[in-house]
């Protein structure tokens, strides 16, 4: 009975490890619509500033804790990685793309993770994940690729360095860990200031000055910054000390498919039968990558277990 039950716990903690971790790419998934509808337009990275410096510099100061040590260093790489370059890709691919095609390049993050787990965090190369990966890019594909797509170069590249970036910063965030002095909201408060100062020389040199701010824009700013932000982020990067990194990865696959979903109940757009296809690819991908693989780690490696060396769960 005493195993039943502490089994049991362990299973609930690990659906609500799950769920938490879904909320972010599913707040993520407003940024197209909450973009296009209420902010001004020409200014992406603008959106991207006020997405993150603002809610580093809240969450500084509520938490008080700054990085130590080599953790200066590494904050600052995490920061550019997740944010001050992804970003800028992200918007890059966006503005030069069809939409569907930005999202496509950036499901195969999963993949790039795969990949960089093996030789970063040494996990043993896994087919089951990696083949529900290219499931989930068909799928993700299918739903958001339409008759119009098209293919510029500098977005394909833009595109894929974002998927990279993020990868990288996934998979070196679950390597280190989160040192000890730091909470989930500390943590990601160095991540999102660092990111938001790489963006200001890089905003004002691509942008110029700031558009003007109404009253919509500013709804729009605080739900990109406050919860597709700074809540959002907490909550990612909790989940990457908690969760198989692979797994956590394959989550944001919801992002592109909460955009069409959002598309349908917000702007009127409808879904056709190969859509609703891929929508059935791309989660049951999502499911299927969250089965714990045995014996996928090798002993002695960072990620050996759920949660890093030093950090608070």
């Amino acid at each position: 009975m005493c195993w039943t039950h502490r089994s049991a716990r362990r299973t609930l903690e690990s659906v609500r490890n799950l769920l938490l971790a879904a909320f972010a790419p599913v707040v993520w998934g407003s940024t197209y619509v909450v973009t296009t509808e209420l902010l001004p337009a020409g200014h992406p990275l603008f959106a991207g500033l006020l997405r993150s410096l603002p809610a580093g510099l809240i969450a500084l100061a509520l938490t008080r804790a700054l990085p130590r040590g080599e953790w200066w260093a590494r904050a600052t790489t995490l920061g550019v990685l997740n944010i001050g370059l992804f970003f800028p890709f992200l918007f890059i691919a966006a503005e030069r793309l069809p939409g569907g095609v930005a999202a496509t390049l950036g499901a195969a993050q999963p993949l790039v993770v795969a990949a960089l787990a093996v030789g970063v965090l040494k996990e043993s190369p896994s087919a089951w994940r990696f083949a529900w990966g290219v499931i989930g890019v068909v799928g993700v594909g299918l739903v958001v690729l339409g008759p119009a797509a098209g293919f510029d170069a500098i977005g394909v590249l833009a595109g894929l360095g974002g998927a990279a970036t993020m990868a990288l910063g996934v998979t070196l965030t679950k390597k280190w860990g989160r040192p000890a002095n730091a909470s989930p909201t500390a943590f990601a408060s160095w991540q999102l200031t660092a990111g938001g100062l790489f963006l200001v020389p890089v905003t004002f040199l691509v942008e110029g000055a700031p558009p003007a701010i109404g009253l919509t824009a500013a709804v729009g700013y605080l739900w990109l910054g406050g919860i597709g932000g700074l809540l959002a982020y907490v909550l990612w990067f909790r989940a990457i000390g908690t969760l198989p990194v692979t797994s956590v990865s394959m989550l944001g696959l919801l992002s592109p498919m909460v955009a069409a979903l959002l598309g349908v109940i917000v702007l009127g757009q409808t879904l056709n039968p190969v859509q609703l296809l891929g929508f059935g690819l791309a989660l049951a991908a999502i499911v299927a990558s969250q089965r714990p693989v045995r014996s996928s780690t090798r002993i002695g490696s960072p990620s050996a277990s759920i949660s890093p060396v030093g950090t608070k769960p």
